[in-house]
């Protein structure tokens, strides 16, 4: 779950990710993709997250499904993150208390139990008017052209042994 909270952290517009050090399958697995696919996205990975999320200077976000809907509280995030750089939280079934109190505001993605990962890929969706999607990514060594059908990768080996260009 973790690294898939990090590529959707990653491809909805996030600049970076905070992880524990025994995430270290997901970091790495982060790392690659932004190597292979472009960034800038950097990891980070922390022993203790619940200080890390308590020393941030800026606006902290936290999803859980015990919050404020999304939708009430989605300007005020973002006229807040226009003046810092913000935090959003993605915990577990055991998130310290200290997110809850550090954060200025508990958001609901709905009411009902659901994917974090889901969780974050709206709400990064709403916080940027899905400006995400039309995202540049620099130095990437491979690049996905949309295509109808078929996959089309600029820069990957092809199963001929030739690269796509």
């Amino acid at each position: 779950m973790t690294t898939h909270v990090a590529l959707t952290a990653r491809a909805f517009g996030a600049q970076g990710i905070i992880l524990p050090t025994s995430a270290s399958q997901a970091a790495q697995t982060a790392e690659d993709i932004t190597e292979r696919f472009g960034g800038p996205f950097d990891v980070l990975q922390v022993t203790d997250p619940g200080a890390a999320v308590g020393a941030h200077e800026g606006p902290v976000v936290h999803l859980t499904m015990y919050g404020q809907p999304l939708a009430d509280v989605v300007g005020p995030i973002q006229s807040a993150l226009e003046e810092a750089p913000g935090l959003v939280v993605v915990g577990g079934e055991k998130v310290p208390g200290v997110v809850y109190d550090r954060a200025d505001w508990n958001v609901s993605v709905g009411n009902q139990p659901h994917s974090e990962v889901a969780a974050l890929a709206v709400c990064l969706d709403r916080l940027s008017d899905g400006a995400w999607a039309s995202r540049s990514w620099t130095d990437a060594d491979r690049r996905i052209v949309p295509h109808p059908a078929g996959k089309r990768v600029i820069g990957e080996q092809a199963e001929d042994g030739y690269p796509e260009d």
